[in-house]
Order: C-alpha cells, then sequence, then structure tokens
C-alpha cells in the first residue's frame, strides 16, 4: 500500500505537525506500507488559487502541466491521508484551494450525462485526521455535521471514494485536551491499517 499524506498547516511546531509525525511513525512500523510520500502544501508554496482566462481554461484544469506532478502523487497513493486543522468550521484555504485544482473533471470524475458523474478514483480510500480548538461535538451540534459532509459526500463519494475514516479531534487547545491519547491513536491505527 503506498500513502500520500497531504498536511496543511503553515506552522510546525503545531499539534497537526505532530499528528504528522505519527501519521509516518506509525506507517513505518507497518509492513502492509511499501510507501509514504508526504506534499506538504505550505512548504511546497502550493499556489490555491484558481485562475481562469483566455489560456487557462477550467475544462482544461486536468492537464495542466503546473499541476501534473500532484496529480501523479494521487494516481500514485493507494490511501489519501489529510492531516489540517478545522478553521471557521471547515479545512483551511489552502487545503480547499489544492481539492479545487486536483479533483477536476477528467481526472477525478467523468461527467456521463447522468444525474452523478462517474468517480475516476475509485479504490482509493482517504483518512481525514483534523483537529479544533472547540469541543468534539460542536461540528456535529452546531454546524450539522457540515465538515464531514463536505469531505465525504461532496467530494469524495462524488469521485469514486467510499472508503473514508475521520479522526475529528477537538478541545485541542485545552490542558484537559488528552493530545498525548490522540497523538497515540493515530501512531496505532497507522501501525495496523491494512486497507
Amino acid at each position: 500500500m503506498n500513502i500520500l499524506v497531504v498536511y496543511t498547516h503553515p506552522n510546525h511546531q503545531s499539534l497537526s505537525y505532530a499528528f504528522l509525525q505519527e501519521v509516518i511513525r506509525g506507517s513505518k512500523e507497518n509492513t502492509a506500507i511499501q510507501e509514504v510520500k508526504v506534499l506538504d502544501l505550505y512548504e511546497e508554496g502550493f499556489n490555491p488559487l484558481l485562475v481562469f482566462n483566455e489560456t487557462k481554461r477550467r475544462r482544461d484544469m486536468h492537464k495542466d502541466p503546473d499541476l501534473t506532478p500532484y496529480r501523479e502523487q494521487l494516481k500514485w497513493a493507494d490511501k489519501i491521508v489529510f492531516v489540517y486543522p478545522i478553521w471557521w468550521g471547515r479545512p483551511p484555504a489552502m487545503l480547499m484551494g489544492y481539492i479545487d485544482q486536483m479533483f477536476a473533471s477528467g481526472f477525478a470524475y467523468k461527467d456521463t450525462g447522468k444525474l452523478l458523474p462517474e468517480g475516476l478514483l475509485k479504490g482509493k480510500s482517504v483518512v481525514c485526521i483534523s483537529s479544533m480548538k472547540g469541543p468534539a461535538h460542536y461540528p456535529l451540534i452546531w454546524l450539522n455535521n457540515a465538515h464531514k459532509a463536505l469531505m465525504r459526500k461532496a467530494l469524495f463519494n462524488y469521485v469514486g471514494i467510499k472508503k473514508v475514516k475521520f479522526f475529528e479531534f477537538g478541545s485541542m487547545e485545552s490542558p484537559r485536551g488528552k493530545q498525548k491519547e490522540k497523538l497515540n491513536k493515530i501512531y496505532q491505527y497507522f501501525k495496523k491499517v491494512d486497507g
């Protein structure tokens, strides 16, 4: 199994970065995982801005040469892991800009003329690891689970990815946030995951 980790946080002293390290550590101890690649969107200098004009059309985004290395990473991966904070009830704009460009028509899905498109990323799985300052049940109670619905239904299911797991950790800035337990949970998951 090949794993691509898309890390989205500008600070390498953050809890998100600590979660990334546990993904890597657990994966290295898992014989089912052949290779792990990390795409650090901020460190990479990924440009999240969409640009459409006379020479750059939206319908051609799936073959934009500037995005070829990122498309190749997604094709290579059996499991895609997203590590990010929840800001204002949703992933950071940097990650949404990556998603806008990478999960494009012609690459991630194909219009069929029917109600739903054909997902072109079938067979892959996704893990979303997110943390937030607010309590763990805040997205469920106050936001009607908008974050998970956005990621699972509006994005991953749409492009053919049916196997999606969430680790959504709340109260992460609290001394009672059990950060060490949650970091260990991620380590243990990646140490044992087999598909």
